[in-house]
């Protein structure tokens, strides 16, 4: 795994705060923290998406943040679970790790038009 997928792990897990944030703030440091977790999560997303294909890197964002929020959501926020959330997550995980797998590493996009 490459630096780039690291960040887009890395806007996945800010993803995670910033979309609890939306829900759970309620004051100026609960909203500031949302605030500045979608600054880096999309920044890390954006640089990420500069050398990996956008689409792939906006999937893979998306489903690991959407397992993450699901996941911390049962775990600390007593939302309710139940089996077929667990499948649809453990679907959901297939098809982000697959998309990463059947994605081919290119170098810059600058380095394409050489």
């Amino acid at each position: 795994m490459n630096k780039e997928w690291f960040k887009v792990f890395f806007a996945a897990f800010f993803e995670v705060f910033w979309v609890i944030g939306l829900k759970h703030a309620d004051g100026f440091w609960t909203w500031g923290g949302t605030i500045v977790s979608i600054l880096i999560s999309f920044y890390l997303m954006i640089m990420a998406g500069r050398h990996l294909p956008i689409g792939t890197v906006y999937s893979v964002f998306v489903g690991l943040g959407t397992v993450g929020t699901i996941t911390t959501g049962i775990l600390f926020f007593e939302e309710p679970f139940n089996i077929a959330k667990l499948v649809l997550i453990v679907f959901l995980l297939a098809g982000v790790i697959g998309l990463k797998f059947v994605t081919k590493e290119n170098g810059t996009e600058g380095a394409k038009s050489q």
